[in-house]
Parts: C-alpha cells; structure tokens; sequence
C-alpha cells in the first residue's frame, strides 16, 4: 500500500443516473486498498427520477451524494467539489462515463507518488455505432478525443477532463474561471501550461456514454468556440491556443476569410445536411466551425 495513497473521488453530475458509476468506482477503490472518498455533486438537476436514484448514494460507505442549490455549471461545481475535498489527490470523472477496465483505479493509484501534477487516462467510445441522431457525437470522438497514450504525449496540456486524476493544488491555481459556458477545458489546459505543469499520460481510459443528438452536439461545439473567442478577446489565452483559432490566423494572413465565409454561406445548408446525415463528415465539421468563428472575428 503507498502512504501517498488517499484519493478524493470527484463526479459533477446533471440530470444523468450516477449511481452504477459511483458503485463500480468504490468496489474498485476497496480491492485497491486505497483510503478514498466518492463526492457527487448534482447541478440542481431537473429530472427528479435521477435526484432520486442518485439519493442512494449516501447509502454506500464512503460516498456522498450532494446538491447545488441553483445551476451554476460543470466548472464552478467541480470547485466545490475540489473544496469539500479530504485529500490531495482528486479524481475527477464525468457523470457519463464508466471505466473501462476493473483495475483503473488501482492503475491510477499506482501513480500517486507527486512526481506528476496531471495524470490524464484517455477516453474510448464503444465499438457499436449508435442510432442516427447521435452518430455526429459518436464519430466526432472517435476521430478527434480517443487518442492512444502515444499521441496524447504530443500534445500533453491537451486534457480532457472527464478523466483525470491531478494534485489538489494544481487544480485550484488551474480551474479559476467559474463561467457557466461551454468549452472551457480550453482555458484549463492553457492554464495547466502556463503553470508548466507536469503531465503524465498513461492508458486508463473510461469509456464515454452519453451521446448528444446532432443538434445539440452542434449547437454545445459553437457555444465553446463562443467560449474560445470571448477568453481571446478578454485576454485570458492567446490567439493560438487551439488548431481552430491558428488555422484562422492562417486564412486571414493571406486575405482568405471573406471568400470562405462566402463559400461556406453558400453551402451551409448542404453541410448541416451531410452532419445529419449516416455519413457525417467530421472535415466538413471543422470548416462549419472554422466559418463560425470567422464570423465571430468579422463582427468583433
């Protein structure tokens, strides 16, 4: 057993049952042998039947299940949790996630030796496509979010937040904006750079459940590059903090954005067919967004 071995099990969860999560993750914190605790934090959800089966948390030894008065979104309650925390090792996991081996917590704990501040495990989504109104969600995170530890190295401030284990006083220096928007892992990983923090990336995934529809898929991905252009303009990340804003940089340094915006005007309706589509084109994704953005850069 490693002294160092105390874990805070963190899950902001909203409007989503989190109950067979919590009951994987502390069967698998007890044959660990780490000392642990499971907080779940509920943001004021609406569906009372989840409320309900979520409750049954508080049953289980070291797990509780809490709620947030009002809706404040998945950042400013992933700081409550971080503060109502015990231990300086916090394990934070999305609600619509389940590990996807039955040893990832010991995988994790192994780790837990402060030569690492971030220990970031990966996300897989299942083999089996989804119905169609979630196919745009599902193909997206195979292509771009499930990364072998190999190509997550690349990149390594690149972090997804749905599964990562990080050392509690890195996460209160790195998670400082509270905004209710989407699409603020932007400013979390840019801020784990500007701190030089120290990532280990091993293969420890949990796999990814829940699908949007299209639509909202759509609509969440615009909002988050809402997001990306507001912390730009605000001076909170640099205009190349993500592939998005340098392959504008690109565009606009040859006088190409009006002409792409015109073309992609042209085919919008051709292209929110094609990602309703069986077949969704996650090329054509990008330009949707890249063109979205651009029109945000326009009209500033």
């Amino acid at each position: 057993l490693y002294l160092s071995a105390m874990l805070s099990i963190l899950i902001p969860t909203y409007n989503y049952n989190t109950l067979l999560l919590v009951k994987t993750l502390q069967q698998q914190a007890i044959e660990s042998k780490v000392v642990f605790e499971i907080l779940a934090l509920d943001d004021a959800s609406t569906d009372k039947q989840c409320s309900a089966e979520n409750k049954k948390i508080n049953a289980l030894d070291h797990c509780s299940f809490l709620e947030n008065e009002k809706n404040i979104g998945r950042t400013a309650t992933r700081n409550i949790l971080a503060k109502k925390a015990k231990y300086d090792w916090l394990l934070f996991l999305d609600a619509d996630v389940i590990p996807l081996n039955e040893d990832y917590i010991a995988t994790y704990t192994k780790e837990l030796d402060n030569k690492h501040d971030v220990i970031s495990g990966g996300i897989v989504y299942k083999g089996q496509r989804p119905e169609h109104k979630q196919l745009l969600r599902w193909v997206y995170g195979h292509k771009k979010e499930s990364k072998s530890t190999q190509i997550r190295k690349k990149n390594p401030y690149d972090i997804i937040s749905q599964n990562v284990l990080i050392q509690k006083k890195m996460f209160e220096k790195a998670n400082v904006l509270e905004a209710n928007m989407y699409g603020l892992d932007i400013f979390f990983s840019y801020k784990l750079k500007e701190f030089k923090a120290t990532i280990l990336h091993i293969e420890n995934p949990t796999i990814h459940l829940g699908l949007e529809s299209t639509a909202v898929f759509i609509e969440k991905s615009l909002g988050a590059i809402q997001t990306t252009f507001t912390l730009e303009k605000n001076k909170k990340i640099d205009t190349t903090a993500r592939p998005l804003q340098r392959r504008y940089n690109q565009l606009n340094s040859i006088g190409l954005t009006a002409i792409f915006i015109f073309v992609c005007n042209r085919f919008e309706k051709q292209i929110i067919a094609n990602l309703k589509s069986k077949h969704p084109s996650i090329i054509l994704f990008d330009l949707y967004k890249l063109c979205f953005y651009c029109k945000l850069k326009k009209n500033a």
